[in-house]
């Protein structure tokens, strides 16, 4: 209880933090508007966080409370590969509208320099179980490829993901991202559907 109630607490002040760098930008964006925004107080910000700057590489977290929020719309007849699409769109969706893409571009160059924990590769996160969890389902029920374990799978989607958004961030956003990716993550994936499923 005491667990659930510290990651809630750490779940708003992200939130918090991420719509206000959003509406107003990151470095007009104080301490004090994060706490007062997210109902908390100073001494449980700084409990979670050293800082605002600390607050750049949460953005893994922001990304895993929407899968989180998608989870109970997944219909567990709907194809693996359709809901692997799906949580790519949603996500995509999710980020154009409510995630600055100067953020997102310093987010991807900490993780580049970084000596200590790299957020995004964290194979804990719910993102990556999620996908996991997808693709060996879709591989029990022949939807998906045997020729790559689950891992595999799972890291090139994680690859495929990511390269689009660096491709966003260093194109300024000239391209809808959603729109983009609805296109080009099926073409990038093809590969991983079980024989036969493409032509369906």
């Amino acid at each position: 209880m005491a667990k659930q109630k510290k990651q809630l607490t750490k779940k708003k002040i992200v939130t918090a933090a991420w719509k206000l760098f959003y509406r107003q930008g990151y470095d007009d964006t104080t301490v004090d508007e994060i706490i007062r925004e997210a109902g908390t107080s100073k001494g449980t910000f700084y409990h979670y966080f050293d800082g605002k700057d600390a607050l750049l590489s949460s953005l893994s977290y922001l990304f895993d409370d929407k899968y989180e929020e998608l989870l109970p719309q997944l219909e567990p007849e709907t194809d693996s590969f359709d809901k692997l699409i799906y949580l790519n769109q949603e996500l995509f969706g999710m980020i154009e509208t409510s995630v600055s893409r100067e953020l997102l571009a310093s987010l991807y160059s900490s993780q580049l320099i970084t000596r200590g924990e790299k957020h995004l590769l964290d194979q804990n996160r719910l993102y990556y179980r999620l996908l996991n969890e997808i693709v060996s389902e879709g591989q029990k029920k022949g939807e998906l490829t045997s020729d790559m374990s689950s891992y595999e799978i799972t890291k090139l989607y994680a690859l495929c993901e990511r390269a689009l958004l660096y491709d966003w961030c260093i194109c300024n956003g000239e391209y809808a991202l959603k729109a983009y990716g609805a296109r080009v993550m099926p073409m990038l994936l093809d590969k991983i559907r079980q024989k036969g499923k493409s032509e369906d």
